[in-house]
């Protein structure tokens, strides 16, 4: 027996980043959108824990127990008392490293798989308790949608969307370490008053309005700079996916995945096609949010 479960990656229509905690994290306000990229996380009883990976990039994804998939089983095999003896394949199409939460999807994923697979039956209070444990991303993974997290990001509220957005995700060669954005990003503002984070209301707004040309004005990310700072040929992808028609460009999350907001599907295929032309990424991906979060997949 064997159970697969299907989860989505993430956009933020808008990061907000305070000043550094004590404890070496940032507060946020953190407005995710699930997007359709997805991972396919299949749990399979094995002699021991093991974890393989297939895809693009895939030979970047840590096959041990630093895997958020790993973790997870192991975190849900503990509550129980349960050996996490399973085998756990990630089918990945999220890009790895991206900045759109690939790994943190992954632990949801084999979080409510191994769930199912060892007939637990956990509340979904207790999955995302699990979840805020093993990562700041990890429960928007499992929830999807649209919210807004505080705190760590791991606090999350549902945010009402009214209608589909239309999106564009370029892709660049190699990764960015979230951590590393992070340092950036305490260094640029370094000596600044770094004000409270707070969510947009325009943006929310515009969310539950369906209003791509209103959601265009109000995205935004405090990391960009940072991420822009550390890499700094994102801007030129930026420029080209501005130039081909879209209606907002920014980084997503820590990055190095830039993400286009277009106004319909026609739009995001001529984006796309202007980005890979462009020269400045290595691949560029068509979806649309908001995207159900982690979904068991019926044989």
């Amino acid at each position: 027996m064997s159970v697969t479960v299907r989860v989505p990656a993430k956009v933020n229509a808008q990061l907000a980043v305070g000043a550094p905690r004590p404890d070496g994290f940032h507060d946020l306000a953190n407005v995710f959108l699930a997007v359709g990229l997805y991972d396919e996380v299949t749990v399979t009883p094995a002699d021991a824990l093991r974890v393989t990976c297939s895809g693009p990039d895939a030979a970047q994804v840590p096959l041990d127990a630093s895997n958020l998939a790993a973790r997870a089983a192991i975190a849900l095999a503990a509550r129980h008392g349960i050996a996490p003896d399973v085998h756990i394949h990630i089918a990945k199409d999220i890009p790895v490293a991206g900045g759109m939460a690939g790994g943190s999807a992954d632990g949801a994923a084999a979080l409510l798989a191994c769930d199912a697979l060892w007939s637990i039956g956990s509340t979904r209070d207790e999955l995302l308790a699990i979840c805020a444990e093993l990562g700041s991303d990890v429960p928007f993974s499992l929830v999807g949608g649209a919210a807004l997290g505080v705190g760590r990001g791991e606090q999350l509220t549902t945010v009402d969307v009214g209608g589909t957005f239309h999106w564009v995700f370029a892709v660049a060669d190699g990764g960015l370490s979230t951590p590393a954005v992070y340092g950036e990003f305490d260094r640029l503002t370094a000596g600044t008053q770094v004000p409270e984070p707070a969510a947009s209301a325009a943006l929310l707004t515009a969310l539950r309005a369906g209003d791509t040309a209103a959601l265009a004005g109000a995205l935004s990310n405090d990391l960009q700079a940072a991420a822009l700072s550390l890499r700094p040929s994102l801007a030129d992808t930026l420029a080209a996916g501005t130039a081909a028609g879209a209606l907002a460009a920014l980084v997503s999350g820590s990055g190095p995945t830039t993400a286009f907001l277009v106004a319909d599907a026609e739009s995001a295929e001529k984006v796309a096609d202007a980005l890979l032309t462009s020269g400045t990424c290595r691949s560029a991906r068509a979806a649309v949010s908001p995207a159900p979060g982690a979904t068991l997949r019926r044989p």
